[in-house]
């Protein structure tokens, strides 16, 4: 954490083992958050696993803390630089109308850090999968399939592993 309080309407970015995973502040130390395909937010719910195809899951108002477990954590509006937000008791009303609901997920189109940034601006946007597909896929149309492809496998192959 970076020494502040979070704010009604905050982005709280948590650092995952290989992603971050995104929430908004509602308040009385609790967030809303959406869940990655494998219905919990500790594992791979953001950029690491592409869902094929899009499932639905949940979206959850639970505590930070819990929400944190033992990872790190920070408040992150950077997008307040380009963008306006929304004011917070708008961003937090539509939170919490959304909690026990579903929303399609997709690691590309749709994740926890779109949901986020979507209640927060009213455009859902993640720079964590812009990033990626910058640099760790590559910038030519070519890099950029095969990369896909090779995650999806990779993914397929641990999905059929823990279900066996």
């Amino acid at each position: 954490m970076n020494g502040d309080e979070p704010k009604p309407g905050d982005l709280i970015e948590i650092f995952r083992n290989v992603y971050e995973h995104w929430a908004v502040y509602v308040g009385d130390g609790y967030v809303v958050h959406l869940l990655g395909p494998d219905g919990e937010s500790r594992n791979f719910s953001s950029i690491s696993t592409i869902n094929l195809p899009m499932g639905k899951n949940n979206i959850l108002k639970q505590k930070l803390l819990e929400v944190v477990s033992t990872d790190e954590w920070h408040i992150n509006n950077k997008l307040d630089q380009e963008k306006q937000p929304r004011p917070a008791h708008i961003i937090v009303d539509q939170a919490n109308k959304l909690v026990g609901t579903t929303r399609s997920y997709n690691v590309v189109e749709y994740n926890c850090e779109h949901f986020a940034t979507e209640l927060r601006y009213g455009d859902a946007e993640s720079q964590q999968v812009q990033d990626a597909l910058k640099i760790g896929l590559g910038v030519t149309g070519v890099s950029l399939a095969l990369g896909a492809v090779i995650v999806a496998l990779l993914v397929w192959k641990t999905n059929q592993s823990t279900s066996n």
